[in-house]
């Protein structure tokens, strides 16, 4: 039997290849609107970024995800990113 074929997605702030489900997606929906997209299902055009605060940081500070994805992004919107990277990472200090 052959292995699952994982897609892979590259991160518009540092540049890494990563699967798809390790990474947040957001989404320029066909009306213009941009929106995170938790799911990756939604239809439009899609950026990625890794989940974490740095790349979300970098990604916001320097356009990457505006540029990338061709229109203005509202705060909301890394507001979502940064909330759902916390949920990822783990508490700090509680490594062994």
């Amino acid at each position: 039997m052959r292995p699952r074929h994982i897609p892979q997605r590259t991160c518009v702030s540092c540049r890494t290849t990563g699967e798809k489900r390790g990474l947040l997606r957001v989404v320029r929906q066909p009306d213009g609107t941009v929106l995170f997209d938790p799911t990756g299902k939604r239809s439009g055009r899609g950026a990625y970024v890794c989940a974490s605060a740095a790349c979300i940081a970098l990604a916001e500070k320097q356009r990457r995800l505006a540029r990338s994805l061709k229109v203005e992004i509202s705060p909301t919107v890394f507001e979502a990113l940064r909330a759902c990277a916390a949920e990822d990472d783990p508490p700090s200090g509680t490594e062994k």
